[in-house]
C-alpha cells in the first residue's frame, strides 16, 4: 500500500469513516458515550493540538518500552492503572475509616476495579502477550475526608486516561471494551465528585483526555516498587 494513501489510523478513525462500523460499534458499546469519543478523537489525522486538550495517536517511546507496543501496550498501561485502583480501594476498605453505606460504596467501587483488572488480564492473554506486573503501592490513608478526595482524583484521572488512549487503539473490540470501562470510571468519578463537594462534570459538557506520560507521572508517588 502506498504511504500516501490517506487511510484512517486506529479504530476510532476507521469507525468514524465507515457507517457500518459505526453502527456495529454503537451496538456493542452504547450510543451517546461512543458518539462523544468519536467526536473527541475520531476525526483527527495524526494528532489534536488544541491547547490543553492536545492528544496524540502515537504511544510515547518510554511508555511502549515499559508496557509493549500497540494495543498490547495500551492494555498493559490500562491494567497498571486498574491494579492501582483496585489496590487503593482494598486498602481503604481495610483501613477502618469507613463504615455502613460509605464502606459499602468503597467496596462496590473496588469490586468494579478488580473486575476491570480481570478483564484486562484476559485481554492480554487473548493477544498472546505478557501482562504487566502488579506494582506494590502505598497510599496516604490519614482520614476519611482526604481519602475521598484522593478517590475522586484517582477516578477522574482514570477516566481521562482511557479517553486519552482511545485514539491509539487499533482493534475495534478492544476499543469497545475500553469505552465500557471508561464509562464506569466516569460514573465513579461523578459520584465521588459529588461526595467531595465538586461538580459531577468538572470539565463541563466534554471530558478532557490525559496523555500517558501525564497519567503515569500522577500515579508514580503511589508506587513503591
Amino acid at each position: 500500500m502506498s504511504t500516501s494513501t490517506k487511510e484512517p489510523r486506529g479504530a476510532l478513525r476507521r469507525i468514524a469513516a465507515d457507517p457500518v462500523s459505526r453502527r456495529r460499534f454503537f451496538a456493542v458499546s452504547g450510543g451517546t458515550g461512543a458518539a462523544a469519543l468519536l467526536v473527541a478523537c475520531g476525526d483527527d489525522e495524526d494528532s489534536t493540538t488544541s491547547g490543553s486538550n492536545a492528544t496524540t495517536t502515537d504511544m510515547p517511546e518510554n511508555v511502549s518500552s515499559q508496557f509493549g507496543e500497540g494495543d498490547l501496550g495500551i492494555v498493559n498501561y490500562a491494567l497498571t492503572l486498574e491494579y492501582l485502583e483496585a489496590d487503593f480501594y482494598e486498602q481503604v476498605a481495610k483501613s477502618g475509616l469507613f463504615k455502613g453505606e460509605d464502606l459499602a460504596l468503597i467496596k462496590a467501587i473496588g469490586d468494579s476495579e478488580q473486575q476491570h483488572v480481570d478483564a484486562l488480564l484476559a485481554t492480554v492473554n487473548s493477544l498472546d502477550g505478557e501482562a504487566a506486573a502488579a506494582p506494590k503501592t502505598e497510599f496516604p490513608l490519614d482520614d476519611a475526608e482526604s481519602v475521598l478526595d484522593l478517590a475522586a482524583t484517582v477516578e477522574n484521572l482514570g477516566a481521562a486516561a482511557y479517553l486519552g488512549a482511545a485514539g491509539m487503539i487499533e482493534d475495534e473490540g478492544i476499543l469497545a471494551a475500553a469505552l465500557s470501562i471508561h464509562s464506569v470510571e466516569a460514573r465513579h468519578a461523578a459520584a465521588l465528585n459529588v461526595l467531595t463537594g465538586q461538580s459531577p462534570t468538572p470539565d463541563g459538557a466534554f471530558a478532557k483526555p490525559a496523555d500517558m506520560e501525564t497519567v503515569l507521572a500522577e500515579v508514580q508517588p503511589f508506587i513503591v516498587s
